[in-house]
């Protein structure tokens, strides 16, 4: 068969075929390609040019110890992966998902959902096969399903409906939402997404969320809050029955570096000072938590922290003094006082 007469098919399979052999080694001279594709030289040159025109750099020296080189451009181009490195890629990537580097999370999820969706199913049980018999020692916080990350994570790409069951702090329920974003912070990971039966945005912790399934609609994104930021705000303060502001006499960028974003929002008050905003069911044990910072403080809201405040630094001066109250009762007593 003469080149002119090559169908398209076979042309694209030659391509790819050189694309494998680029990346598998450093250097091919012409002679040694058009030797592994069955073609001429002639072809090889042709293919190389249609490779730069999808993207791919390649570099070419003449004379001896040249070559064919597959370079470093400017922008990624698609990778070809055979199937032990798709495998290695994808088990990779869910490790990574569930890890602790900073930002490493949400791009792994990224990463995995557009590799998942082109996964052959026979790869893909490979995958699952060694992500079952993994275990990682550092296992604290909640355990989030690879599966439910996944299809999360393509429905928020293509701006799909999503049902699922979640167990929620006031009982189970169903819910249909149309997803936004993911969110990583700390071990736990939240979507949010627009609650169609409560009218509103909301965030679910995604080890409550059950059964999730796509519902086969895709909708037109709504004008969405900043999703980070609304989950700070929804898991410091929104679900808890106080919220504490506390002025801190400290620049904004000292504070942050004490206090994660997952325990509360911290808002630049001046050069010197910023407003200090958490939530809590427990008000004695909202107090302690901020008279813990190391910084002077003043209580804005609520009033009835204050209390709880005062009766915390009761505590502490006894137990600075030596004494309980069951003591210095008895030490009155004997005194006759």
């Amino acid at each position: 068969m003469s080149e002119s007469s090559e169908s398209a098919g076979g042309t694209t399979a030659r391509v790819l075929r050189l694309l494998d052999l680029l990346q598998s080694r450093p250097v091919w001279s012409g002679t040694e390609l058009a030797e592994r594709l069955g073609v001429t030289t002639r072809s090889v040159r042709r293919d190389v040019e249609r490779l730069r025109d999808l993207g791919y750099p390649l570099n070419a020296e003449h004379g001896a110890g040249g070559g064919y080189q597959l370079g470093a451009g400017r922008r990624l181009p698609p990778l070809l992966l055979d199937d032990d490195e798709a495998v290695a890629v994808a088990v990779c990537l869910r490790l990574a998902a569930g890890g602790t580097v900073e930002g490493l999370g949400e791009a792994a999820v990224r990463t995995l959902a557009k590799l998942d969706q082109v996964l052959p199913g026979r790869l893909r049980a490979q995958v699952e096969a060694i992500h079952e018999a993994t275990v990682t020692l550092d296992s604290s916080g909640p355990i989030v399903d690879a599966r439910t990350l996944l299809l999360l994570a393509r429905a928020c790409r293509a701006t799909e409906q999503v049902a699922f069951g979640y167990a929620g702090p006031r009982g189970p329920s169903e819910r249909r939402v149309e997803p936004y974003r993911l969110v990583a912070t700390g071990r736990r990971w939240y979507l949010v997404a627009f609650d169609r039966d409560r009218d509103d945005w909301r965030t679910f912790r995604l080890d409550r969320i059950e059964r999730a399934r796509g519902r086969g609609w895709r909708f037109r994104q709504r004008e969405a809050p900043d999703a980070a930021e609304f989950v700070r705000r929804a898991i410091s303060q929104s679900a808890y029955d106080h919220v504490a502001r506390v002025r801190i006499a400290a620049p904004r960028s000292v504070v942050v570096q004490r206090i994660p974003s997952s325990v509360g929002t911290v808002t630049a008050d001046g050069p010197d000072h910023c407003i200090f905003e958490a939530g809590g069911n427990d008000l004695d044990a909202m107090a302690m938590h901020i008279g813990a910072l190391p910084w002077e403080l003043e209580l804005l809201d609520p009033p009835e922290l204050r209390e709880a405040m005062l009766r915390q630094a009761e505590r502490l001066a006894r137990a600075a003094a030596g004494l309980s109250s069951t003591d210095r009762r008895t030490h009155a007593a004997r005194m006759g006082t």
